[in-house]
């Protein structure tokens, strides 16, 4: 099992771009195990991690409900946002700047069959590296993410996931709100959930902008501890 992990930083990214990218690092992992399967080789597969920042755009997952967009194109091109349907589970979700979104691109055999396992551990290294910021964060209950105040009126979520999965390829991921302009999410129901808020990190510690390759340093170091994986960076290829 190859529990290497190419790590790449993209900067600022169109997420068309981005998509088509992992699309493209999906693809020829799939491939792989394929011409493994059917010839008897054993060529290990490779396993991706990007970061990025994305400019304003709304995605709908698969199973997403359209009525969750609360405006129409018009309004979306002037406030600068692009919008696109997508393959991952999931309903709506706003990327912006501000907001950390992390895509694992992992062969689920180099490290356990479980997509269940998966999203928990990918919610477990955002709660762990909120907590070195003083936050309890948490999951709710049937609510893939990360939230904050669970079971109280006051309930946000912080962090959205939405992924999907073939032959145990993983790809899209996480979405964690940093530096975000929340107003954004005020056009959509964040993931189709409606009467809970969204927040972000700053605005949860009472600071103006938090730097996030602070935060990303974190998460790469609680996610090589709960995958057993190593990390190994890369400069950005696209």
């Amino acid at each position: 099992m190859n529990k290497k992990v190419f790590l790449e930083d993209l900067g600022l990214k169109d997420y068309k771009e981005t998509w088509d990218y992992q699309e493209k690092l999906f693809q020829k992992i799939v491939d792989l195990k394929i011409k493994n399967r059917r010839s008897g080789t054993k060529d290990k597969t490779p396993n991706h991690f990007i970061f990025v920042e994305h400019p304003h755009v709304y995605t709908l997952g698969k199973s997403g409900d359209m009525s969750n967009l609360l405006v129409d194109e018009k309004v979306l091109e002037k406030k600068g946002a692009k919008f696109y349907k997508i393959n991952r589970g999931g309903d709506i979700t706003y990327h912006g700047p501000g907001q950390i979104v992390g895509y694992p691109i992992l062969d689920l055999d180099n490290f356990f069959t479980d997509i269940h396992k998966y999203l928990r551990l990918l919610e477990e290294m955002v709660i762990l590296t909120l907590a070195e910021y003083g936050l309890e964060a948490e999951r709710s209950e049937g609510e893939t993410g990360v939230w904050l105040d669970v079971g109280t009126p006051f309930a946000r979520k912080i962090c959205a996931m939405g992924v999907r999965a073939s032959r145990w390829v993983t790809m899209h991921g996480f979405a964690l709100n940093i530096n975000s302009d929340l107003g954004y999410f005020d056009m959509m129901i964040p993931c189709g959930i409606k009467d809970k808020a969204v927040t972000s990190l700053n605005v949860e510690l009472g600071k103006q902008k938090i730097d996030m390759d602070e935060i990303k340093v974190k998460l790469h170091k609680y996610f090589e501890k709960l995958f057993k994986a190593e990390l190994i960076k890369e400069e950005a290829s696209v």
